[in-house]
């Protein structure tokens, strides 16, 4: 692959911030940041733009950019997950300085909320999930103190030891802050801090009976890892205000910045977790690795390429405005990548037989077709032409309209990098299906040049009948066909039907079933095509369609 030219980067607001921030001498002049995902799934195109801004400011400005993973919901969390967004983050073509988890720091997370109990900023309280709630309020009602908020410090220390040695079930007491029942911010509403889970923990397995939420977690890891600038998506806005507080009322290390974003919303798909898992439980996709999910792996597996993927990210930019990105933007992407460096072959998805009537059986001579015709360095390699070709059966209309320039009876088309032939006749089955299709073939028209300078309008690709292999083909399309499936109270009603074809006894060149899995392709006047990353092999050639040459929505909007 080429080396990637360098882009001037893009101008945004938070690029913008750190640059003040380091020309006033902020934070000892240090940029760290952090990309935070919850191992409770596959990592999806909208955690590839927090991935790209969170390693890319600290490339950018000299700095680190910590892996940690939010392990604080064991119910949902597993090794395989954690295992999966490090293979994404690296494929992206990043590296964390260090990984790190939330559930290192339990001890501590645990040792400040006993801080935050003997200051008289949080109690143990006893009313259930739903009386919590009912006592909250609502986003236009102010909410009611607790009657268990008023318990003694000492009580409170108590009943804390108890929920960590395991003495109360699940449900029964929680630990919350202590801010303002009446605020106008329902996160700043004494948020609950902790919960007992009787659960083992994937990393520190039934070591720990209470579990710390999120906000809580989150803003004091920043801190004990001298986060500088803590980049988030724009729904963790109103909970600022609570990250500040805690980092304000405990002697932590440091006080980080949070700076939201807005998060990536892309038409044709659904980027959430809930909705991804349940596509892979109730069986629509295979996986969370099929190739039309909006997954990284997916994307990979599919055959988009990390800098595809990293463009795509930059060419969006970072905004505080939320809009549905253009499912062309992405797919353009990866078509300007692969059109600078994926080699050209023939390929047929529908063969047709072609028979060259006036050319000598049994003879063969070799032609030499173009690997890249914009890279010359890229090279040649050698066809094989011969009396019996195989061509698209889309190539051939028995009553073509007057636009159409490929095969017809009595029309001259040009066989790319071969001869220059004229459709004759036809051969047709029982129930009037073409078999088979002659043509008569000009000698001196070699390579596309005649004597006499004729010029014709079509081109058609062709693979010979005696030197080919058998190859499977999976055309993949997006996933759905609404462009914004999110807003269906049933999203899996607007899933496309056609989303994924299987065509099988297609037909390629030999060179092609013996490349590596992973290997991509112009599949010339098909699309780009990628040698699946499981199911190929040498003896059962396997190709995912990455995206075709063109938009094919475009003239359906």
């Amino acid at each position: 692959m080429p080396e990637e030219k360098e882009k001037t980067p893009r101008i945004h607001f938070i690029r913008n911030i750190i640059k003040a921030d380091l020309e006033a001498g902020k934070n000892k002049s240090k940029v760290v940041t952090r990309f935070p995902p919850e191992p409770n799934g596959f990592l999806h195109i909208g955690h590839a733009k927090s991935i790209c801004l969170n390693f890319g400011m600290s490339i950018e400005f000299q700095g680190q950019c910590y892996l940690r993973f939010d392990d604080t919901n064991p119910e949902k969390e597993s090794q395989e997950y954690m295992n999966a967004i490090q293979e994404d983050v690296k494929w992206l073509g990043f590296q964390w300085v260090e990984l790190t988890k939330a559930s290192d720091y339990f001890q501590k997370l645990y040792e400040y909320a006993i801080d935050l109990i003997k200051c008289g900023k949080a109690y143990i309280d006893s009313l259930t999930a739903d009386e919590i709630r009912e006592y909250r309020g609502t986003l236009t009602e102010p909410g009611k103190n607790s009657p268990y908020r008023n318990r003694s410090v000492e009580e409170n220390l108590m009943l804390f030891e108890e929920m960590k040695a395991g003495k109360h079930e699940d449900g029964t007491l929680v630990l919350r802050a202590k801010l303002d029942m009446s605020s106008s911010n329902i996160n700043m509403r004494d948020p609950v801090i902790y919960r007992v889970r009787h659960i083992e923990h994937h990393s520190t397995g039934d070591e720990w009976k209470i579990y710390p939420m999120y906000d809580f977690t989150h803003c004091i890891s920043d801190a004990l890892e001298n986060i500088t600038h803590s980049l988030c998506t724009l729904e963790f806005e109103d909970h600022r205000p609570l990250y500040d507080w805690f980092l304000d009322q405990l002697d932590v290390p440091t006080h980080p910045q949070q700076i939201e974003f807005s998060r990536l919303n892309l038409q044709y798909t659904v980027i959430s977790k809930r909705k991804l898992l349940s596509l892979v439980e109730e069986g629509h996709v295979d996986g969370w690795d099929d190739p039309r999910m909006p997954t990284i792996a997916g994307l990979r597996r599919r055959g988009f390429t990390p800098k595809s993927i990293r463009d795509f990210c930059e060419e969006i930019g970072i905004s505080k405005e939320n809009s549905i990105i253009d499912m062309l933007l992405l797919e353009n992407a990866v078509r300007n990548d692969l059109n600078e460096f994926a080699d050209r072959a023939f390929a047929i998805i529908d063969p047709l037989k072609l028979i060259i009537t006036n050319y000598e059986e049994g003879k063969t001579e070799k032609v030499m077709a173009k690997n890249h015709p914009q890279n010359p360095e890229r090279g040649e390699r050698e066809l094989t032409f011969e009396r019996e070709l195989f061509i698209e059966r889309d190539d051939f209309l028995e009553d073509a309209p007057k636009k159409f320039f490929r095969f017809s009876i009595g029309r001259e088309v040009r066989l790319k990098y071969g001869y220059y032939v004229t459709c004759t006749s036809v051969v047709k089955d029982a129930d009037g299906k073409i078999l088979e299709v002659h043509c008569e073939y000009d000698p001196e028209s070699k390579g596309g040049t005649t004597a006499d300078g004729r010029k014709v309008k079509g081109t058609v690709h062709w693979l010979p009948a005696s030197d080919h292999k058998k190859a499977e083909f999976r055309l993949y399309d997006r996933l759905f066909k609404d462009a914004n499936p999110a807003k269906a109270d049933q999203f899996e009603s607007s899933l496309n039907p056609d989303s994924f074809i299987l065509k099988k006894e297609c037909l390629i060149e030999p060179m092609l079933a013996k490349a590596e899995a992973g290997s991509k392709f112009q599949f010339e006047r098909l699309g780009y095509f990628c040698a699946d990353s499981k199911d190929h092999g040498s003896e059962n050639a396997v190709y995912n369609r990455v995206v075709a040459l063109r938009d094919s929505w475009a003239k359906q909007s």
